[in-house]
């Protein structure tokens, strides 16, 4: 996997844009700036905006091809981002030490999904929002036409709504639902899709 992500994001472009997915500037807009985390982040285009808009900002991703891009496109945006070359298993943060968790297309298996999310939440504050796009499970019908839109194909990489409930019990649900849209990021996300979204409030 980890030489997949290096070969895509060692091409010129952008893989999904350099501007930052709409779900989370829409989210970003109503929270007081403080320290965010963004896992499986790629190429960095919505951690490079939370940093224009006052984070401080944390990243990591499996792939050195993705922190270079990540890096070019803060250095050009004149803003810095703390980014980690790690996998889930090696992310080891201060306990809570974040004010937001951000997850954007960060799909993972469902053998591993909820012991993954459970770990990112314990570096999250207690008050502290998770921020979550993903592809929904009914995304196998669209992508499964369009291969431009991107997404798994692996039923089991993708997302459901009882799912993100069981792996964020803890926390407060101020959103989650499951929609249809038309994506336009980058290259390889391009045409009608089904996407799960969650925003949420860790408990206390």
């Amino acid at each position: 996997m980890k030489d997949f992500w290096n070969s895509r994001y060692s091409e010129s472009d952008y893989a999904y844009g350099e501007d930052s997915n709409e779900y989370l500037r829409l989210k970003l807009s109503g929270l007081k700036p403080g320290r965010i985390l963004f896992p499986a982040e790629g190429e960095g285009r919505n951690a490079v905006h939370a940093a224009t808009l006052g984070w401080e900002v944390t990243a990591f991703d499996i792939s050195a091809e993705g922190k270079k891009k990540a890096d070019a496109l803060a250095a050009k945006q004149g803003v810095s981002i703390d980014y980690h070359v790690l996998s889930i298993e090696e992310a080891a943060f201060n306990p809570a030490s974040f004010d937001a968790l951000v997850l954007v297309f960060a799909h993972f298996h469902d053998a591993s999904r909820k012991s993954y999310h459970q770990k990112l939440l314990t570096f999250l504050k207690p008050g502290g929002y998770i921020i979550l796009e993903a592809f929904s499970k009914k995304h196998i019908a669209f992508n499964s036409v369009n291969e431009q839109v991107g997404g798994p194909k692996d039923i089991a990489m993708l997302y459901d709504i009882q799912g993100l409930a069981d792996d964020f019990a803890e926390c407060t649900p101020l959103e989650l639902y499951e929609e249809e849209t038309d994506l336009r990021e980058g290259v390889y996300h391009v045409g009608r899709a089904s996407v799960v979204r969650y925003f949420g409030m860790k408990g206390s």
